[in-house]
């Protein structure tokens, strides 16, 4: 039987994050972000149907400092959920479990989500202006 004196499993104050924790954690966070941000998405396409001035109102947010950096979040959280959904795929096939394995494609996975979501910004800022 378990001392009453210590906790019967590892809390926040005493659990040490991983990088595998704290990536699985965010996996789950961008979850919640993709959904949001369709959310916005359909606010914006069904503006579109609404008439000019709903679309307007609408662009006219996707175009200010907050709508930019929303947008911006989301890019990042689809890059990110995609590259670790793949990762987690791999994982259903049985491969990557070892300790080095899963360091290296946790970063590699992170370097992908940071690099498409500043390619993609460059391309939209590029063309959109």
């Amino acid at each position: 039987m378990a001392s009453p004196e210590r906790p019967l499993s590892p809390h926040l104050q005493v659990y040490k994050p991983q990088l595998t924790s704290v990536l699985s954690i965010l996996h789950r966070v961008t979850g919640v972000a993709l959904t949001a941000g369709t959310l916005l998405l359909t606010w914006w396409l069904v503006s579109a149907a609404y008439g000019p001035d709903a679309f307007a109102t609408a662009q006219g947010f996707a175009g200010s400092l907050i709508g930019q950096l929303i947008l911006w979040g989301f890019t990042f959280a689809l890059f990110y959920h995609l590259g670790n959904g793949v990762r987690h795929l791999a994982w259903d096939f049985g491969w990557g479990f070892e300790l080095s394995q899963l360091r290296t494609s946790g970063i590699i996975m992170v370097a992908f989500a940071v690099g498409a979501t500043l390619v993609t910004l460059i391309a939209a800022y590029a063309v959109g202006g």
